[in-house]
């Protein structure tokens, strides 16, 4: 389980220049919110100055409170950048240190979710007029994947909602799957067999991915980003799908870090939902079928099994139809929630998917993300299922 650090009681969309404090409340909890990191923690915070052209004004951090859950409800004064100038726009910064490395959650880092995820508020414009003065609805985090052949880290960003819609926040199955994925790229995990052919389909060559479940779309970002590092870059398609309520977010989150793909494999979210028994228009553009189905955090509702095994049978089938001797991998990151969860195994079973789990990501307590990958055995399936 991974903690973040985020608002109960987020700044507000604009700031008066009096140099009076600017009210939040901090909070450090899990993905979902429903539970609170248990112990002490410092909280530092700085001011980062947000312009048209890219800036590197950003504050030193200045410790802001020693946050505990017995004391989580408390409003805590920040005070407003030094010398900050009329129309300007700052973002706040939390973090649970005080170098920059802290600001920037590194996703190569072997000790990931030992400490609390930083946070960047959204920008705050400060006025010596301010009206419509209203809490901000979203947040944003930055993140840094380094590949092995490549001397420097690539930074990203992932705008969140502070609402509880649970597709508009990352989750620690993806955060973690991410993670792995990188170090899959970068030959940081054990070389075993799935696993090499699982590194070989994603990387290797020509690579056609579909994403079921892509919320935020921090999976197919990565994904995204690390493709482009192939040499030669031979494009293929990564296609995000999640349900019409969390399109507007997935595409800024995908159109926001434009400069990172490869122009041929840009990331593409679709609306899918797994209800709808016709998939063609999401499928369509898979000329030469899917190579690598991606899942995080699929399993948080076991209501939705039967939808999802029949959605993943229908893609199979689809794949298939094109490349019958290719079916596609799936890759799944997943994080128990309820032990019953782990039903979804045997139902795959039955359409002929068979998972191997091949790593654990521990983060900071509690249960670790898995990642299990999937396997298609086309004799003992039953792709036919209505």
């Amino acid at each position: 389980m991974f903690y973040y650090i985020s608002f109960l009681r987020p700044p507000p969309t604009q700031a008066a220049l009096s140099g009076e404090p600017i009210l939040i409340t901090p909070q450090i909890a899990n993905d979902l919110r429903t539970e609170y990191h248990t112990d002490v923690q410092d909280i530092f915070y700085s001011w980062s100055l947000h312009s048209p052209t890219p800036s590197s004004v950003i504050t030193k951090p200045v410790k802001l409170t020693s946050w505990k859950a017995s004391t989580m409800y408390k409003e805590i004064p920040v005070p407003p950048p030094r010398n900050v100038r009329n129309g300007e726009y700052w973002r706040l910064i939390l973090s649970p240190g005080t170098s920059r490395k802290d600001q920037v959650l590194s996703l190569n880092d072997e000790n990931l979710g030992r400490q609390p995820f930083p946070v960047f508020s959204d920008p705050i414009f400060f006025s010596a007029r301010p009206n419509n003065i209203v809490k901000q609805e979203r947040i944003q985090r930055a993140y840094a994947l380094t590949a092995i052949n490549r001397d420097q880290p690539v930074i990203f960003h992932i705008i969140e909602q502070t609402s509880f819609d649970l597709d508009k926040k990352i989750w620690d199955s993806g955060i973690g799957l991410s993670s792995w994925l990188i170090q899959l790229y970068s030959a940081m995990v054990p070389n075993a067999t799935l696993v090499s052919k699982v590194k070989n389909t994603l990387f290797a060559s020509k690579c056609d991915v579909l994403e079921l479940g892509a919320g935020t779309g921090v999976v197919a970002i990565v994904l995204g980003i690390l493709q482009r590092f192939n040499s030669p870059i031979i494009a293929g398609k990564i296609i995000t799908t999640d349900l019409p309520s969390a399109q507007p977010l997935l595409q800024s989150n995908i159109s926001s870090n434009l400069s990172l793909y490869h122009p041929g494999n840009v990331p593409e979210g679709v609306t899918l939902d797994w209800n709808e028994p016709d998939i063609s228009t999401q499928v369509a553009s898979f000329v030469s079928g899917i190579d690598v189905i991606v899942m995080a955090d699929v399993t948080y509702n076991a209501a939705s099994f039967y939808s999802l095994i029949e959605t993943l049978s229908r893609l199979i089938i689809f794949s298939m139809s094109i490349a019958p001797a290719k079916p596609p991998l799936i890759i799944l990151g997943y994080k128990e929630r309820d032990v019953a969860e782990r039903t979804l195994w045997e139902m795959t079973k039955k359409i002929g998917i068979h998972f191997e789990e091949v790593a654990q990501i521990p983060g900071a307590e509690g249960k670790p993300v898995e990642v299990w990958v999937g396997t298609v055995s086309v004799n003992d399936s039953e792709l036919t299922m209505s």
